[in-house]
């Protein structure tokens, strides 16, 4: 079965974790000032007044009202331009989901902006750094990832075109693209091979997306172009081509890939895409986050003790094998995929973004004792700032879609709202996380009413209203620890890890699910006697300032936590401590840690 995601403005978020952090995102979005973002394009382009940096310093610009980035985006740096690219995705897809009107006003101006810059710059070249940069990566001088950068502009226009059908940002792509066409055929395909094994960037996807838009045949001699033979013909020759390699120049490889194939039909594509996954995850395993990478670098299969640092699991990693998992479960329905993104979305983009601020975590330590490191609202502008104003517009489309045989898959049990048109009829879904301490259920094997201890089940309310019958799919997790159980009125049966749901067609259906889960232990898969403890897809993280031992045995979480704190007001809430112990260790969800020194593995001492 192959599955669509419900179209951008047809699946919106409700109350609830996920659209908290949409939310502080959606302020971050706003927050940044038009002039600010498009600094660099106006330097380049010899635009606007140059006062503020006669006086650079960040006090005295933000005294005069002259506010201005810095980091990766101070003028002078290599990298500059590069945020902005990304801004424009996310505000793009946060405008399509939710009709903002004021973001679109600030993308306005800025789309504005962008069109004089090309215009000064002569009706091509609309990006933020100069063309020299090209020249210094042909010649093997020294600088600072250039395609990588002008991707995100590029990608920045496609997906304002795409989301929200702006012909505008089509025009100022394709013209810009042109630059880069003349630059590509200056080379023959070995001096050119010779330029991909130094960077990439994103290139090929934004080929095949504009060879989508445009039908134009130059993208496909442009995808042929950044066709990387040593890691793609290693990929298919089945070899691994991955450890000890940057991720995140590879990842957005994958993804140019996967869009390729999408684009064009050819399966070489499709291969690689399989290729690539099988050798990042399926062969190499995961830390108990989902994460594989330490120091931006694929670890070795299988082997994670030795890679815990304080540099472990990048943000922009965690966000694009994301994506690539969601390519990968639209083409084959397997809902595995989707077990994959509900860990990296706990444990990666939850965790990784300041619940309080809305700022970003470029690496999630592993190491006991470490603290997460955040990045500032205009100082920094890493890498990671971009991939997580982009990540937080995207939940809601990881939630629901539809197969090619008209059955609606619910993959995440995040609370949100769907209305999907399947030829002339209107199918609405609705799923809402159930409160437990005000769970009721008549006639209900969910569990009963007024638990007195917190229970051991996700519980969803899963509301569905079609006129025709249909069937609903719901994703049975990897963690559930038992048959999942429901009372309503639809009857259900279990079918290639989903439970499979018979809507009658007679309108609006109702049933409550729970999905019991049980508190375990998962081992670093080289040293089995070192764990992390997670409660479904949640990682939970001790606040300690180093590594500690605990006694007992590895696989009896239950003998070695017990619950703590666990009620506020109306809510349960997931906190441990440790018993039996030497030292008593608190634990609480990796993603609710801001500043705390922490640990997730803990070493265990067998009792004798």
């Amino acid at each position: 079965m192959t599955l669509t995601p419900f179209p951008l403005d047809a699946a919106q978020l409700e109350r609830g974790l996920f659209d908290d952090r949409r939310r502080r995102n959606r302020e971050y979005l706003m927050s940044l000032r038009e002039d600010a973002l498009l600094q660099n394009h106006y330097l380049e382009a010899g635009i606007g007044s140059q006062d503020w940096h006669l006086q650079p310093s960040k006090d005295s610009s933000a005294a005069r009202g002259l506010e201005r980035h810095w980091g990766w985006e101070t003028p002078g740096a290599q990298l500059r331009g590069h945020f902005l690219g990304h801004w424009m995705s996310a505000a793009a897809r946060e405008i399509a989901v939710t009709g903002d009107a004021a973001l679109r006003a600030k993308l306005d101006i800025v789309l504005d902006g962008l069109e004089r810059c090309q215009r000064e710059n002569g009706g091509e070249w609309v990006w933020a750094i100069p063309p020299s940069f090209l020249r210094r990566l042909e010649d093997g001088l020294a600088v600072w990832a250039p395609q990588y950068n002008m991707h995100k502009t590029l990608m920045g226009l496609v997906d304002v075109h795409r989301d929200l059908g702006d012909e505008r940002a089509l025009v100022m792509a394709t013209q810009a693209s042109q630059a880069l066409l003349r630059w590509v055929r200056r080379f023959d395909d070995e001096a050119f091979q010779r330029i991909l094994e130094v960077e990439t960037g994103g290139m090929l996807e934004v080929w095949a997306d504009l060879l989508e838009a445009t039908g134009d045949p130059v993208y496909e001699e442009l995808l042929d172009r950044y066709y990387r033979r040593s890691l793609f013909e290693g990929l298919l020759d089945g070899r691994d081509v991955l450890t000890n390699m940057h991720a995140n120049t590879t990842i957005p490889e994958a993804l140019g890939a996967a869009r390729a194939y999408e684009v064009t039909g050819e399966t070489r594509w499709r291969r690689i895409v399989e290729a690539y996954w099988d050798w990042a995850v399926t062969r190499r395993g995961t830390f108990c986050t989902g994460g594989q990478t330490s120091g931006e670098i694929w670890t070795p299969p299988f082997a994670f003790a030795a890679r815990r640092g304080d540099k472990t699991q990048e943000h922009c990693a965690v966000y694009n094998m994301i994506r690539l998992a969601d390519v990968l479960l639209r083409w084959t329905g397997d809902l595995t995929y989707a077990d994959y993104i509900e860990r990296n979305l706990y444990n990666g983009i939850l965790a990784q973004q300041d619940p309080r601020t809305g700022m970003v975590a470029y690496f999630l330590p592993l190491a006991a004792g470490e603290r997460k490191q955040w990045g500032t609202p205009t100082e920094d502008f890493w890498c990671c700032h971009g991939t997580l104003v982009q990540a937080h517009t995207r939940h809601a489309g990881l939630s629901f879609y539809s197969g090619d045989d008209g059955t609606v898959t619910i993959a995440q049990f995040i609370a949100a709202r769907g209305r999907l048109m399947i030829g002339d009829e209107q199918v609405d879904v609705r799923v809402t996380p159930i409160d437990d301490a005000a769970y009721v259920g008549p006639d209900s094997n969910a569990g009963p009413a007024g638990d007195l201890h917190r229970p051991s089940a996700l519980r969803i309310r899963l509301t569905v209203s079609s006129a025709t019958p249909r069937r609903i799919r719901v994703r049975i997790p990897e963690w559930c620890s038992a048959a999942p159980m429901t009372s309503g009125a639809l009857p259900s049966e279990i079918e290639g890890g989903a439970l499979v749901m018979a809507h009658d067609g007679g309108g609006e259906r109702r049933i409550d699910i729970a999905l019991p889960w049980e508190l375990r232990t998962v081992p670093i898969p080289d040293e089995p006697d070192t764990v992390a403890f997670l409660e479904g897809p949640v990682v939970l993280a001790g606040l300690v300032d180093h590594e500690i031992a605990l006694r007992g045995e590895t696989a009896s979480a239950q003998d070695l936590l017990r619950a703590d704190d666990e009620r506020h007001w109306s809510q349960w809430r997931s906190r441990y401590r440790t018993v039996g112990q030497p030292r008593s260790i608190r634990f609480r969800p990796l993603h609710e840690v801001t500043d705390e020194q922490y640990a997730v593995y803990f070493p265990i001492t067998r009792n004798r």
